[in-house]
């Protein structure tokens, strides 16, 4: 076909297979109700004449954008730069390999953007991944009361008919601190998360869990909180040295944190682990290219963005009811700083 000629039509099609207009239809929009004689007839020709379903005039037709919506309520800094976003990007694309439907993100950042994004979302994709919801975060509601099937990407802190796919952080951050206790360590504080998210009440919730399984009571003085990237890390190492400068064990509830903690600490003269062990949470590429290689708590997040796309699939399809929490296992990863 030469660059001024006109794409191949479905009559085209159709006149070439020996059959009609509809049952061309039929075949390009994978209806099963097709002779399968007939679907490899219209298939030969499909292939010969180089035919391409318009998309705009398909959605029409089926009412379905093939398209997804992610979104993300964190800056482009933060989701350009921390593994966890990518990790999770990647699963959900891996999820949606071989299939027509395209990943779109989007980043909700403001008001004035969540306005934009619920016009695009609200006409232009099939579902929605919401992804770093807070709590305050009038999205999640108005997801819940919308037309359009929404996974949350981690527990909600507000209630809401939503369902959600998330990692056991309770048990990973009770995990670390055992680990801590059992390699002897009697001063352990934590650099805990955001807590207007889950990620980080559930991490500091098991790190208190931790110690009075281990018979010591918490105690505030040995906690800080950053917002998960490496300069709240580090800020929050200096504020809990500064109080207490008999700690001798950190659990910071992200691997970026631990890794500022660490920079604190390697400013201070304290060596990791001999002086400070430090464990981290996410298990991220880069726990193990840190010197001292870095001991963190593995979440899945490949996995959390699979199963997200799962679950929104079987509540676009509507095949039966899907479960309101799916909760992947954690495990420890030990490795030189502890």
């Amino acid at each position: 076909m030469t660059a001024t000629a006109r794409p191949p039509t479905l009559e085209q099609v159709a006149a070439l297979a020996g059959t009609s207009r509809a049952t061309v239809s039929r075949v390009v929009n994978n209806n099963p109700k097709v002779n399968p004689v007939v679907r490899a007839a219209v298939q030969r020709a499909v292939d010969e004449l180089g035919y391409s379903p318009n998309r705009a005039a398909r959605s029409l037709v089926t009412r379905r954008t093939d398209s997804i919506g992610l979104v993300v309520a964190e800056s482009e800094q933060r989701v350009f730069n921390e593994p966890f976003f990518a990790t999770l990007v990647r699963g959900a694309s891996d999820a949606l390999a071989g299939t027509d439907i395209q990943l779109v993100l989007l980043l909700n950042r403001s008001d004035q953007e969540r306005s934009r994004v619920q016009r695009f979302l609200a006409s232009h994709v099939d579902g929605i991944l919401l992804v770093s919801a807070h709590a305050d975060d009038p999205m999640v509601e108005e997801l819940a009361t919308g037309s359009v099937p929404a996974v949350l990407a981690g527990r909600p802190l507000q209630s809401t008919s939503l369902p959600y796919v998330d990692v056991d952080n309770l048990a990973g951050a009770h995990i670390a601190v055992t680990h801590l206790v059992e390699r002897g360590r009697h001063c352990i504080a934590t650099i805990a998360g955001p807590q207007d998210m889950a990620p980080g009440t559930d991490r500091l919730r098991g790190f208190r869990r931790g110690l009075r399984s281990a018979g010591r009571p918490p105690d505030e003085s040995l906690v800080a909180f950053g917002d998960f990237s490496g300069d709240s890390g580090e800020q929050a190492a200096s504020r809990l040295l500064d109080a207490r400068p008999d700690i001798d064990a950190i659990f910071a509830a992200s691997d970026l944190m631990a890794i500022g903690a660490m920079q604190e600490l390697r400013r201070r003269r304290l060596r990791v682990p001999e002086d400070v062990a430090l464990v981290g949470f996410d298990d991220s590429l880069i726990a193990a290219t840190t010197q001292p290689g870095l001991t963190s708590i593995h979440q899945p997040v490949g996995d959390l963005g699979r199963q997200m796309i799962v679950r929104l699939r079987e509540l676009m399809d509507g095949s039966g009811p899907v479960a309101a929490a799916t909760v992947l296992p954690t495990h420890l990863v030990v490795r030189q700083s502890s």
